[in-house]
């Protein structure tokens, strides 16, 4: 069927606009589906190293339950070497950490815990790595750094942990007044923490007379 005179130069129109923009149009539809296909990759890519990071903190934790120091040296370091960005890098770290501690290995578990404090993408795993490696320092009398760590800036539900940590680091570097004011800080600061807590600082300000 013939076009009619309208529809001839409508035709026409439509192909010199065709012919200025059609290659900006077919550019910015490939640039789309390239960065729609970027976008999926990335997403697998993420889902699969969590997976993976997620598979060495389960073969972490086991071990640590079992005692296996080999098994938790090895997925420790496979977690923190290979995939530092993620959670699970942290966790496994923290629980390295409390395994080394319990074992007496304050070295091992500093470098852990260090590593937490300087690595985590997590501001409360931060948080949490600062206060056990200052409960780690004071075991080693390293009472001045203890106490630089616990100074730092931290989250809000930690103010009363810090607190009474540090009253021990005081009292143990006989500075009993300011332990003392150390301690009554932690039990404002723990409304809402368990009665042991409470209890724990209480009996502890008592034996400095306060």
């Amino acid at each position: 069927m013939a076009l009619d005179l309208e529809e001839q130069e409508q035709l026409a129109e439509l192909k010199v606009w065709w012919k200025q923009h059609g290659g900006l149009i077919v550019a910015v539809i490939v640039a789309a589906a390239l960065a729609f296909a970027g976008w999926q990759g990335w997403r697998w890519h993420q889902a699969s190293q969590t997976a993976q990071a997620g598979a060495l903190f389960d073969a972490l934790a086991k071990g640590a339950q079992a005692g296996d120091a080999k098994t938790v040296r090895d997925a420790g370091g496979s977690l923190i070497e290979n995939y530092p960005s993620t959670l699970y890098a942290a966790m496994g770290a923290l629980t390295a950490a409390r395994f080394h501690f319990d074992r007496d290995d304050l070295k091992g578990a500093k470098a852990q815990l260090q590593w937490v404090v300087e690595r985590s993408s997590s501001e409360d795993f931060r948080d949490l790595a600062r206060l056990r490696l200052a409960a780690v320092l004071l075991d080693e009398k390293a009472y001045e750094e203890a106490l630089r760590l616990l100074e730092a800036p931290h989250a809000a539900a930690y103010e009363a942990h810090y607190a009474a940590l540090k009253g021990d680091v005081l009292v143990a570097n006989k500075r009993p007044a300011e332990a003392r004011a150390a301690y009554q800080l932690a039990l404002e600061k723990a409304p809402g923490q368990g009665g042991a807590f409470r209890d724990s600082v209480r009996m502890r300000l008592e034996a400095l007379g306060g």
